[in-house]
């Protein structure tokens, strides 16, 4: 495969330039994998040290609600919840007609759970209420799925208010007071103490002015987002008789099925061949409904703009024509499916991502896949970092895999406005770490400790900004969210690959997405890398972090582009691409076959990683990871 990705990318380089930058990420893996090095992980769970829970007495401010949940979103139910739970006044006002968003109306069906290694469930609190609600299955039933939600918003202080659309916040200065929504053909003010944002694409926040980034822009790839989603519905089949056909005669290899859920089937639809190359049939997720249908999330669109409402109408469009299609491809190829039909598609697109705000604190990649706690942690997760493909040139990425990681509350405490919390999938998180903290119960979990903490702040009279800079006001909003049943136990998490000399050089890699760990964390510090794999690392470096310095990539490519090549790197080779994207190209000839040590003396190659190579011939993963951070510390402070 990467030899075709080889011939393709030398004819096409000049003029796709972005998508190389986007795919290049690909050519980091290596196509046969090996048993990867020791990345073990021990977790060591700390003793909490949490005061006794307070009781909050919110003074009644007469029609005035205490605070305003935008958004009947998963995360905005448990807000809602979490917040009457503590004595608010609760408002809490969604554009459909009911509660439960994108799982009840973009009928995601199948949860993406956080658990812990020893099987514990780490998004506790309302989530774990919701998840026993629709019978501890990870696939449920829509229809049963929104009246768990309505039971849960069912407490007497919060009022309700469906069909009503945001329209705009009511700002005081830089503090927002309430906001105007359109119900019933009008616009009516609503106005609060505080307000949660708990819409799919942080709208609320956007508006009122807090600053964000949109898809991959934080890494230095504009306009890339994951794929979107058009669930849809089956009838005619017999989930009993799938059963039988995976879990028994093992008819479709690396297959899954329990009673309610099932996933994989990919070395038979990787086989369908779209209409257009902007959908794609992945592997498929099919959730059992209690009426016998089955909803399928497997169709991936490219393209869409979440942000903007004709795009998301066109994404629509394109997958129902493409629906019969696949249906017939089905009914031809998967056995059990010979019967299958088309019954009904979602209200409305699953769109993984748009905006990321920015937060007193952005969630990174490293924090994610390198397990790190927060003093201030609201939600834990271990979700791996599954990044959906962002066009047809790629297939989607695994960063890696954690075992647990904390989200602090900063990153739901957004910049330049006050009075607003941010919850859910556009929280501050990075494009990255944004592939396992995006998911549901995280977001739930988030929605528990904006609940707790909206309250809390109006009893001390505190801003957000306030809070979190107190250790005793973030112990005791701990304290009432573990009271009220959330989990947030502190850990530490003793990772074998954070002793590795490389490591600097290794996160700062994968922070601009320059590596696939995969699920195993395989971060091969110690194989040889491939001499393609080193040129994308760097070139993919400098067009991400440093893109002001992009145009050295393009104007070096005739010199370098026989590294493109699937072969062992060695060290001379290795110097000889710092040595050109730094500017001693003309000096090259000169010191042939001293390149590595003239590398050394220029500072791009460290004095610990010239040590480890010195005596070998070939480049390991871990020397390329040093050397990628010497070039770019080199080329960010040095102007030739």
């Amino acid at each position: 495969m990467q030899k075709k990705y080889l011939k393709t990318t030398i004819l096409i380089f000049i003029v796709s330039v972005l998508i190389i930058t986007v795919i290049g990420g690909y050519f980091y893996v290596e196509k046969h994998k090996k048993t990867p090095q020791n990345t073990t992980a021990k977790v060591i769970e700390k003793k909490q040290n949490l005061p006794k829970p307070i009781k909050l007495n919110l003074p009644d401010d007469g029609n005035q609600y205490d605070v305003i949940v935008v958004g009947a979103e998963p995360e905005g139910v448990a807000a809602a919840r979490s917040a009457a739970k503590n004595d608010a006044k609760v408002l809490i006002i969604n554009k459909h007609n009911g509660p439960g968003g994108l799982m009840t109306y973009g009928m995601l069906n199948t949860i993406d759970m956080s658990k812990g290694p020893n099987g514990i469930l780490l998004t506790q609190g309302t989530f774990k209420e919701f998840f026993k609600g629709i019978g501890s299955k990870n696939s449920f039933d829509v229809n049963k799925a929104k009246e768990v939600f309505l039971k849960l918003l069912s407490l007497p202080n919060i009022t309700q208010s469906y069909n009503t659309v945001f329209e705009k916040p009511i700002m005081d200065g830089n503090k927002i007071i309430g906001i105007t929504a359109l119900k019933d053909g009008k616009q009516v003010n609503f106005y609060g103490k505080r307000i949660i944002d708990a819409t799919q694409d942080a709208d609320v926040a956007a508006s009122a002015g807090v600053p964000y980034t949109v898809g991959a822009e934080d890494m230095g790839v504009k306009g890339k987002v994951q794929a979107s989603t058009l669930v849809f519905r089956l009838k005619g089949l017999d989930w009993d008789n799938l059963i039988k056909i995976i879990k028994y005669e093992k008819k479709i290899p690396a297959t899954y099925i329990n009673d309610t859920s099932a996933n994989g089937f990919l070395s038979i639809t990787k086989k369908y061949k779209p209409s257009t190359q902007m959908l794609r049939l992945r592997g498929l997720n099919l959730g059992k409904q209690d009426d016998g249908t089955v909803l399928v999330n497997a169709l991936l669109i490219y393209g869409v703009d979440g942000l903007n409402k004709e795009s998301i109408d066109n994404g629509i469009k394109l997958a129902k024509k493409e629906l019969p299609r696949i249906v017939e491809f089905f009914r031809k190829n998967i056995p059990g499916f010979e019967k299958a039909e088309l019954d009904g598609t979602a209200d409305e697109l699953y769109i993984r991502e748009t905006r990321h705000i920015k937060g007193y604190y952005t969630l990174d990649i490293n924090d994610v896949v390198f397990n790190r706690d927060f003093y201030d942690r609201i939600a834990i997760g271990s979700y791996p970092v599954d990044v959906q493909a962002t066009s047809p040139e790629d297939t989607g990425f695994v960063y890696g895999k954690p075992v647990e990681y904390a989200v602090p509350f900063r990153c739901i405490v957004p910049q330049n406005v006050d009075n607003l919390l941010v919850v859910g999938r556009s929280a501050s998180y990075s494009h990255l770490a944004a592939g396992s903290a995006r998911t549901i119960p995280i977001g739930m979990a988030e929605g528990d400790a904006a609940g707790v903490a909206s309250a809390y702040s109006i009893a001390k009279n505190k801003s957000f900004a306030d809070i979190i800079g107190n250790e005793k006001d973030i112990k005791n909003i701990q304290s009432i969210l573990v009271s009220q049943g959330a989990y947030l136990t502190p850990f530490k998490v003793e990772n074998s690959v954070e002793k590795s000399w490389a490591n600097t050089g290794l996160k700062f890699v994968l922070h601009w997405g320059l590596i696939v760990p995969g699920y195993n964390n395989d971060f091969k510090l110690d194989e040889n890398i491939k001499s393609i794999s080193f040129y994308y690392m760097t070139t993919n470096m400098i067009k991400r972090s440093l893109p002001n310095k992009s145009q050295i990539v393009d104007d070096n490519y005739q010199y370098l582009k026989k590294y493109i090549a699937d072969r062992p790197m060695n060290k001379e080779e290795a110097a000889q691409i710092l040595l050109t994207y730094s500017g001693y190209a003309n000096e090259i000839n000169k010191y042939k076959g001293k390149l590595f040590e003239l590398a050394h003396e220029k500072g791009l190659i460290s004095d610990i990683a010239y040590n480890n190579m010195k005596s070998r011939e070939n480049v390991k993963w871990a020397d390329a990871y040093d050397m990628v951070l010497s070039l770019y510390n080199y080329l960010k402070n040095f102007t030739k």
